[in-house]
């Protein structure tokens, strides 16, 4: 259990912070959270993982941002024209911006953020694909130039989730995007500064207030707008048990827990000095993702095997429980936005083991075990896995669950081993609903073999699709594509959409300001 106990030395260290921000001790704020994860990687281009997104919002700043309707609004860019024929986008940043460390943002900085950013990211690899190259026109001007029109410039770089275009000094984005960022690299243009000094993992991350950092002078919308810092500190606290984390709130030890066990809500909800905080009301989407490198899942009919054999129910019983909290929904657009939409899905998702062993057969199964990750330390996570054997069990699939913690199953399933020397087979993991709206921007759809995500499935005629979708702006013509894609993705998955979620977070009575966005943000907030 961890305890919340203030030496002489904390004293000190906090008058110290103080000091820094002009005020006496007792008036510094800070704000203590208990994230869905521990911090042991700072690079959130990397990998995909939320907490490593969390953290980038902290520290890193962007050129687009998307508000709270979903609109993507300029953050770090001033002003931007295309040119008459739609190949030339030009963008100008806002005056004043600077990176933590003093030093002005540029032109050359923004490109080399953009090319590590794409290289990984599915929006991104899309974009690059249809770029003929880059030009630093000034100090704080830069241009893109097409090889034709493109549909969706703003809104890849104004992606809100994962990977997020974060904007990082030129130095610290010629890493090679397969290669995480050293800390001392973690050099901000955000509203907060990463205190690498007082890092413990397993323990304890610190921020401060980037006083250097210039908001937008608009109010803070979603992921847009002034991203004004009101306290002078947030540490995020490591503290994998739920118990623990509800203790710790309900005593005050703690300010907010971004992801409090659904069980353990209606505790909550009856507590007075603590408010339950629907941040994300589009919620989130379960995901099962296959290794379409090695058998079993290199061949397509068994991954469509698998999707017949799954029902999502049984899924959002084990991990949500109550129904409040969760909805079925087959559309792997997400029920309730413009390509929410089940078509050609009437035979899948029905929890068919029957039917399912049938195809195995007919696919030639020969039994070759699936190695299944668990991830242990994540409530909203840690009973899918159980759930996703059972139900392949029951199809005829031989399923060998392998139990880690969440931040070792991020590493893990970078590696390309075969699944009996050391890699895996299939996972199940969570998206945020903003993520996957479309097509382009879902990260699991994404089929162009090695530049796909991890699971680096292989399908050119997906890919044809998510072309197609990218350079159209008719969004009726849009939705066609989107469909078409659809029906093509039932009969080879790339992963297997297993139900929406939704989340609140919890927090005291006396932290006020946060704001509805699919990303748990600390600008805007305040602590009385």
């Amino acid at each position: 259990m961890f305890e919340f106990r203030r030496s002489a030395v904390a004293l000190i260290a906090a008058a110290g912070v103080a000091g820094l921000f002009g005020m006496p001790a007792a008036e510094a704020q800070t704000i203590k959270a208990v994230m869905h994860s521990d911090v042991k990687i700072l690079d959130p281009i990397w990998t995909t993982a939320y907490i490593q997104r969390n953290f980038g919002y902290m520290v890193w700043d962007t050129l687009f941002a998307m508000d709270e309707k979903f609109q993507v609004k300029p953050q770090m860019v001033d002003k931007w024209e295309v040119s008459p024929d739609k190949l030339t986008w030009t963008f100008t940043l806002r005056d004043g911006l600077v990176w933590s460390n003093g030093q002005p943002v540029t032109s050359e900085d923004c490109i080399a953020s953009i090319k590590r950013w794409a290289a990984k990211d599915s929006m991104g690899q899309k974009m690059m694909a249809s770029i003929s190259g880059f030009e630093a026109v000034s100090p704080t001007t830069f241009s893109i130039k097409f090889k034709e029109p493109y549909g969706l410039v703003l809104e890849s770089l104004g992606k809100p989730s994962s990977n997020v275009p974060f904007m990082m000094p030129k130095k610290t984005a010629d890493t090679d995007p397969n290669t995480q960022i050293k800390v001392e690299d973690v050099i901000g243009s955000g509203p907060f500064i990463f205190k690498a000094d007082e890092w413990k993992p397993g323990e304890k991350l610190v921020f401060l207030k980037n006083t250097k950092y210039k908001p937008r002078a608009e109010p803070a919308s979603g992921l847009a707008g002034g991203k004004v810092a009101k306290v002078d500190r947030v540490e995020w606290i490591a503290m994998p048990d739920v118990q623990t984390q509800i203790g710790a709130l309900q005593n005050g030890e703690i300010d907010m827990i971004e992801a409090p066990g659904i069980d353990l809500l209606p505790i909550l909800a009856k507590d007075k000095n603590i408010k339950l905080f629907d941040a994300n009301p589009l919620g989130n989407q379960y995901a099962f993702r296959f290794n379409t490198l090695f058998k079993p899942f290199d061949n397509p009919k068994i991954r469509h095997a698998v999707m017949v054999a799954f029902g999502q129910e049984d899924f959002l019983k084990a991990t949500i429980g109550d129904p409040k909290y969760y909805k079925v929904c087959k559309a792997p657009f997400v029920c309730g936005t413009p390509l929410g939409s089940d078509e050609g899905m009437a035979d899948v998702l029905n929890q068919n083991a029957a039917k399912a062993k049938e195809l195995l057969k007919e696919a030639g199964y020969d039994g070759t075990p699936v190695v299944l990750m668990q991830s242990t330390d994540l409530a909203v996570l840690t009973n899918l896995a159980p759930v996703a054997k059972a139900q392949m069990e029951a199809a005829g699939f031989k399923v060998e669950m392998q139990s880690m913690d969440w931040q070792t199953l991020v590493g893990r399933r970078a590696k390309k081993d075969p699944p009996d020397k050391g890699g895996w087979s299939a996972f199940l993991t969570s998206w945020v609903s903003a993520d996957i709206i479309n097509p382009v921007m879902a990260g699991f759809f994404n089929a162009s073999c090695d530049k796909a995500m991890f699971g680096w499935p292989c399908d050119a005629e997906i890919e044809k699709l998510r072309d197609a979708f990218s350079k159209e702006t008719d969004p009726v013509k849009q939705k066609e594509i989107a469909m078409a894609l659809q029906k093509r993705w039932v009969e080879a998955p790339t992963h297997i959409n297993v139900g929406q979620w939704y989340q609140p977070v919890a927090l005291r009575t006396n932290i006020d300001g946060m704001l509805v966005a699919p990303v748990p943000v600390f600008w805007n907030m305040t602590k009385k």
